[in-house]
């Protein structure tokens, strides 16, 4: 899969939704941030969390964008790889293949950055 290409195209989707159903998009965007800026934990921390959710549900759309924005909190691909290991022990085989997808995904990322 083309992960940078697979983001921007859900951007796009998520737009057409937003246009749509504007008040509840604007809701979750609210959620996002206020989760996102409030708490004990940093930026980085949640989205480990939330990437390791979107391992154990098998979510290929949320392990982009959370991957992504792990990139954009300067965490690291060794760290990636700890959080991965506990999606794996936590998860078994599904989570062995989508730890792949969040890998791979990690890897074209940073390719595409340069």
């Amino acid at each position: 899969m083309d992960y940078p290409a697979y983001i921007a195209a859900t951007r796009e989707q998520s737009r057409a939704l937003a246009k749509t159903i504007p008040d509840a998009m604007k809701g979750f965007g609210g959620l996002s941030k206020a989760v996102k800026e409030g708490g004990t934990l940093g930026v980085k921390e949640k989205e480990f969390v939330a990437l390791g959710i979107a391992v154990a549900v098998r979510c290929e759309a949320c392990i982009a964008f959370h991957v992504d924005a792990l990139m954009k909190a300067g965490a690291t691909r060794e760290e990636l790889g700890d959080v991965l290991a506990m999606c794996i022990q936590m998860g078994g085989g599904p989570a062995v293949m989508y730890a792949g997808k969040a890998l791979d995904c990690w890897d074209q990322l940073a390719a595409a950055r340069g």
